[in-house]
């Protein structure tokens, strides 16, 4: 036994043997009689033929196991033994200085949904005939004649599971296609993920058929890549199979692969000692050398059929968002109801529009993701060619999807989050599926791009360590809203700069937060797109039927030189024209002016979020006589409603909303003492948390500035806080209402820890839930009294609640 990985290091060009067959029908193997049957009943015979391809010339032999899975061999054999006794023959025959590769052909089976297999199922099947192999001897698993990318990932993955050998893989194309519709782009891309040792094509008409394969392999592989052709077409002469090509003809044709810098080469069907000789031949004294790999992706995700390259000079991938049922009811039902009609009318919209790869993501109330995700992963698999971003916080449903996707999907997402890198990273690796790498760590959102550099630095230290290759990880820039955080948006620039530059990543963030809040977004989020493209952004997790985000999309990939001759942008946009203005100009009353005339200086105050001069106007008013509580009713409660009855329309957004809250807060502080001086009944008081496991607490602060502003006692308890903290403090303070917050799918369910406890404490607070994933149909179904829609709507609701508690 040798290390053949640092074989491939060095500078042979590694000779491997020829056919089996025939050699093995010269001794005696009947027609249509198991090659691995024959060889346990005749040892001797494989002893000897493995020992003519070592004196042929071979440093590496394979053993006689093309045939070996259970789909092949007669039930109730033992496949483990079978495989492990023919390894064992050609260890023997190997002695010293000749490795061993252990060979696993195809099952024959297809996976679902071509056919009724699992993918778990062939790597289960796989894995014990490898498993032999392992114990056998060999030095490395062989993969051979594979026509199906899923068939060869399972194989990878059974490798993976049983031993530690390198792995290499061939497959057979027809022309430039497998079987099965895989180009050697998306082989080599998928292959390379899965980290393969040697990536290989064998079989088919002969080394003229190669040549564009090996060419495609050359420039796009960084992986020592193998090629095995046949000794020519097959035609039958005689009621035999008969290769024409002679070994000396073989063996100038195919050492011509070395010039594109293969680095191992032998024969298929009918090569025989001779041909290996003769090849073996031409090499003396060559070198391997490899050509420098120009197409070689930054990172790849490949389907089935395509592969989708990121970073370097690729354009930019729009990745289609719309298959999130995170506001669309129709969807979420059908998932829960386990039907996708929508979902896959959702792709074709998005895959027409021009998105590169499919958001997948179920999360939804009621719907069992470990299920529905792989599932409609299999349907999209049926109807779509393009690549998938499996989009999921439950671990055991990614698995599960990864499992039902035939190539190297993209995932959704690895964070800093305790256990995550740990869980999910080998199992990506594994699987060869690259991840996007989310920026956060602890229950804090980090703001500057140093913040975000360093927890990325972290993560990147960490995936190092358990062997995670960079060529899988897309760093999420992670666009936060400027409504509220003004320096996000150059933040995400600086960070993507940065992965670009320092670390060579490729980056992706979800475009539409970066407007949320604010009128026009569709302006907002072009713009800051083709700010992030010049940055040397990657990826934009967006709706590519947005108009308007497509066309920035082009013209800068035009701009930036990544569509030679401007050839995609000519071909999408030759018959465009200016689209009409998407807004009018502002209205007297939406600018502030004649739906504010009249009203007095303090309400005019809180409408504009002017802070600064609501004390002085309060300390005039007080002045002139009038009672705190006059002031606070007739001015500053009548302006925070303006505020939110424009945010409804949609003539104010998130912004406005925010300054006017911060402004009435301050009014009310000013009031504050002065109305506790005349307060006749208590406040209604309101216990606020954001849900055990989520960090975020924008809305949730939202909604108790406004609640304060309308005269409520609101105790934040803050965010990531558990039912029994809510519902203790709900107790000891006898609180009217219960506010429960949740920005995400996998959090929103501890929303009902909180109802049941309520229930059974027997306390009288009614519950109110919200947030951007809470629907009307959730809130009932966990019990809850209330959903709020937004800041407004919890004045609204929390006021109606009231009314049911008097």
């Amino acid at each position: 036994m040798g290390d053949f990985r640092q074989a491939l290091g060095d500078g042979e060009i590694l000779v491997f043997d020829g056919a089996m067959g025939t050699l093995l029908q010269g001794r005696g193997l009947a027609a249509g009689q198991s090659p691995e049957l024959f060889g346990l009943a005749h040892p001797e015979a494989i002893v000897a033929t493995h020992r003519e391809y070592i004196e042929a010339g071979s440093r590496v032999i394979t053993s006689n196991t093309f045939g070996g899975t259970r789909y092949k061999l007669p039930p109730g054999t033992d496949v483990t033994a079978l495989s492990r006794d023919m390894a064992r023959l050609a260890r023997q025959a190997a002695g010293q200085g000749v490795f061993v590769a252990g060979s696993v052909g195809p099952t024959g089976q297809f996976v679902a949904p071509l056919g009724k297999a699992s993918l778990a199922e062939l790597v289960a099947a796989f894995a014990t005939q490898i498993k032999g192999l392992a114990e056998g001897g060999c030095d490395l698993i062989v993969g051979e004649t594979h026509f199906d990318l899923a068939e060869a990932k399972a194989l990878v993955l059974a490798a993976r599971q049983v031993c530690s050998l390198p792995v290499a893989v061939c497959m057979t194309f027809e022309g430039a296609v497998s079987l099965t519709g895989s180009g050697p782009e998306v082989f080599a891309d998928a292959m390379e993920n899965l980290g393969v040792d040697l990536v290989g094509v064998n079989c088919g008409a002969g080394p003229d058929d190669m040549r564009l394969v090996a060419e495609v392999f050359s420039r796009r592989l960084s992986t020592p890549f193998f090629v095995k052709p046949n000794a020519g077409m097959p035609r039958l002469e005689g009621g035999r199979t008969v290769f024409p090509m002679g070994p000396e003809e073989f063996a100038e044709k195919t050492a011509r692969f070395a010039d594109l810098g293969a680095k191992a080469l032998s024969g298929c069907c009918g090569t025989t000692p001779a041909h290996i000789k003769a090849l073996a031949g031409a090499l003396a004294g060559r070198t391997h050398t490899r050509p420098e790999a120009v197409d070689r992706p930054v990172l790849a995700v490949t389907s089935r059929a395509l592969t989708v390259t990121l970073g370097g000079k690729s354009p930019c991938a729009v990745i289609g968002e719309r298959i999130n049922p995170t506001g669309k009811a129709g969807l979420a039902a059908e998932l829960a109801a386990g039907e996708f009609a929508q979902a896959l009318a959702f792709a074709e919209e998005q895959v027409a529009a021009g998105a590169a790869i499919l958001d997948v993501n179920v999360g939804a109330p009621m719907v069992d993701e470990t299920v529905v995700l792989p599932g409609l992963a299999v349907e999209l698999t049926k109807r779509q060619q393009t690549p998938l971003c499996l989009d999921s916080n439950n671990a055991d449903a990614l698995v599960a999807a990864l499992y039902a996707s035939p190539a190297t999907p993209l995932v959704n997402s690895i964070s800093g989050e305790p256990g995550r890198m740990e869980r999910l990273g080998p199992i990506c690796r594994d699987h060869g599926a690259p991840f996007i790498l989310l920026p956060l760590k602890g229950r804090k959102l980090p703001v500057t791009a140093a913040e975000r550099l360093a927890i990325i630095e972290e993560l990147l230290v960490q995936a190092d360590g358990l062997g995670i290759p960079r060529r899988l990880i897309l760093v999420d820039a992670l666009a936060l809203t400027v409504s509220s955080k003004p320096e996000a948006a150059l933040a995400c620039l600086e960070t993507i700069r940065h992965c670009r530059e320092r670390w060579g990543l490729p980056t992706v963030l979800g475009l539409s937060n970066i407007s949320f809040g604010l009128p026009a977004r569709e302006l907002v989020n072009a713009a800051f797109f083709a700010m992030c493209l010049g940055a040397g952004l990657s990826a934009a997790i967006a709706n590519p039927n947005v108009p308007r985000l497509m066309e920035t999309s082009g013209a800068c990939e035009v701009l930036l030189a990544r569509d030679p001759q401007a050839g995609r942008f000519i071909g999408r946009f030759a018959g465009w024209t200016p689209a009409a203005p998407s807004g009018a100009a502002p209205t007297a009353a939406s600018a502030g002016g004649a739906g504010e005339e009249g009203a007095s200086p303090l309400r005019q105050a809180v409408v504009r979020g002017r802070r600064a001069e609501l004390d002085g106007l309060i300390d005039a008013a007080l002045a002139e006589g009038r009672a705190a509580a006059d002031i606070l009713s007739e001015d500053l409660i009548p302006g925070i409603m303006d505020v939110g009855e424009r945010y409804e329309r949609k003539e104010f957004f998130l912004p406005q909303l925010l300054v006017a809250a911060e402004a009435m807060r301050a009014g009310f502080t000013r009031l504050e003492p002065l109305l506790a001086e005349t307060a006749g009944a208590a406040k209604a008081r309101i216990v606020m948390a954001t849900v055990e496991g989520d960090i975020h607490d924008i809305g949730k602060n939202i909604v108790c500035l406004m609640l304060k502003n309308h005269g409520f006692e609101v105790i934040d308890l803050g965010k990531d806080v558990p039912a029994a903290t809510i519902v203790a403090e709900a107790e000891a303070r006898d609180a009217d209402v219960i506010g429960l917050s949740a920005l995400m799918t996998t959090t929103m369910v501890r929303m009902e820890d909180t109802v049941r406890l309520v229930r059974e404490r027997g306390l009288r607070a009614k519950v109110m839930v919200g947030g951007a994933v809470v629907t009307e149909a959730f809130a009932k179904s966990i019990g809850a009294h209330a959903r709020a829609a937004d800041a407004v709507d919890a004045v609204r609701q929390a006021k109606a609640l009231l009314g049911a508690n008097a």
